[in-house]
């Protein structure tokens, strides 16, 4: 086929690169994986949050806690939330409740913040500290769900929440608040003495289940975020079916496992205003300090729209990211940055390994299929050499992209044991960066450019 470049190759030391390989860490099967992944199971017991005084139209935050503490009581059982809309101000899940909402319901959040105070322990960009509640949130849990076919409705707009992410020189603004909170990380300040809230504006994310075991989230729809979406933290065994996620704000990340062990991501549908799935595992001495990896992820089945990326690892990886498996996933939009990305730096670090990506269809990305950003922010300008090694791509396609393979990083970094096998990528707009690249194995891929009008 004219302008059809087939490659089989191999190419070391590239530009600078490093080709060392070391391996150590734990390496996880996909059938492993999966057979460790179980799907809570609930009491028959049926509690409706009407039987404790909610009304359709009105504020239904007192009745649903009521009715989700009767339900943990009796051991246990699903909270129904009837069709109509409810609001509500934060939800706290407790062990062995499934809160299920019924085709056509609506929980509607409420978007002052003063519903979300006082402060609690969470994460901001993966940096601990005490801030305002996620809007769904449980802590130290054992076997809980978020069901059915009605949606989430985060409140969150151009009037509210979205505006904290501020423009420059804008008020309310994050910049102050965030830089704070970066400076009490590095200077290794106590969790507790990280107290922030009301004037500090740094949005809540929105279903943030934390050292849960046992988790599923299904069905439902969710939109108008604050921030991050689904926020699975320093959780085990936790299965996300079928959720179809809709919100353009800023920061507006769909599924961000986070420190997490054991996840299935399948059949669910991102379209988002950052990347649809990025997985995570702390920021900086933060996640140096947890130490807690984000290992054996599944991911499969799902389709992705809008984004900054389809499947992320990064940019906060200080605590590593292992053992994942994407599959038989669908990407395409204009307004989709790049499929695969990996993100990190010097100061965040972290190594990410084992990675498997295969069978998955591109129609349209902007910037690249696959993209690895280790000069991310603040690039070499640090201590951790970030590392990228066992990455394997076979099967992937894609019809249009700015281009094909997109790598920046310094010589310190470690990118290597990147292997592409089977693939083609069409209607490719310009080439792509090679920066300090160790071994990268390109084996029947095609590249084809774009063909241009005459």
């Amino acid at each position: 086929m004219k302008h059809f470049l087939i490659l089989t190759a191999v190419f070391g030391t590239l530009l600078g690169g490093r080709a060392e390989v070391t391996h150590g860490a734990e390496v996880a099967s996909e059938q492993a994986i999966l057979a460790a992944i179980t799907r809570p199971v609930f009491p028959d017991r049926e509690v409706l949050i009407t039987a404790h005084g909610a009304v359709a139209g009105g504020d239904a935050s007192v009745a649903i806690a009521a009715a989700i503490a009767a339900c943990h009581a009796a051991g246990g059982g699903r909270v129904v939330v009837p069709a109509g809309e409810w609001i509500t101000g934060p939800v706290r899940l407790l062990s062995n409740v499934e809160l299920h909402l019924h085709a056509g319901a609506t929980l509607r959040f409420d978007p002052d913040p003063a519903r979300y105070l006082p402060v609690v322990l969470t994460r901001f960009e993966g940096m601990e500290f005490m801030n305002y509640s996620p809007l769904i949130v449980a802590l130290d849990a054992e076997n809980i769900a978020v069901t059915g076919k009605g949606t989430l409705d985060g409140g969150a707009s151009a009037e509210a929440w979205w505006p904290w992410k501020g423009k420059s020189g804008a008020t309310p603004n994050q910049k102050a608040g965030r830089n704070r909170l970066v400076q009490q990380v590095a200077d290794g300040v106590p969790v507790a003495e990280r107290v922030y809230g009301d004037g500090f504006y740094l949005r809540p994310n929105f279903l943030q289940p934390q050292r849960c075991t046992g988790v599923l989230i299904e069905g439902v729809t969710i939109t108008n975020a604050p921030m991050w979406v689904i926020h699975p933290l320093l959780c085990t065994n936790v299965t996300i079916r079928g959720v179809t996620v809709k919100t353009l704000g800023p920061n507006n990340d769909g599924c961000n496992p986070e420190c997490c062990r054991d996840v299935l991501i399948e059949g669910c549908t991102f379209e988002t205003g950052d990347d649809c799935i990025a997985i995570k595992s702390g920021r900086n001495d933060d996640g140096r300090r947890v130490g807690v990896p984000c290992e054996n992820i599944v991911i499969r089945d799902c389709t992705m729209k809008d984004g900054h990326g389809g499947v992320t690892m990064g940019s906060e990886v200080s605590g590593d990211v292992r053992n994942v498996f994407v599959s038989n996933c669908r990407l395409d939009s204009p307004h989709l940055d790049r499929a695969f990305r990996f993100k990190s730096n010097a100061v965040r670090g972290g190594v990410i390994e084992n990675i498997h990506i295969r069978d998955t269809t591109i129609g349209r990305v902007a910037k690249a299929v696959l993209g690895i950003e280790f000069d991310y922010d603040e690039g070499a300008d640090g201590p951790h050499r970030p590392v990228l090694r066992n990455v394997s791509i076979e099967r992937v396609t894609s019809e249009s992209s700015g281009t094909a393979i997109d790598i920046g990083s310094f010589p310190a970094a470690t990118i290597t044991d990147i292997r592409l096998t089977d693939c083609s990528f069409r209607g490719v707009e310009a080439a792509g960066r090679l920066q300090h690249v160790g071994t990268l194995t390109l084996e029947n891929v095609g590249i084809e450019p774009v063909k241009k009008s005459k």
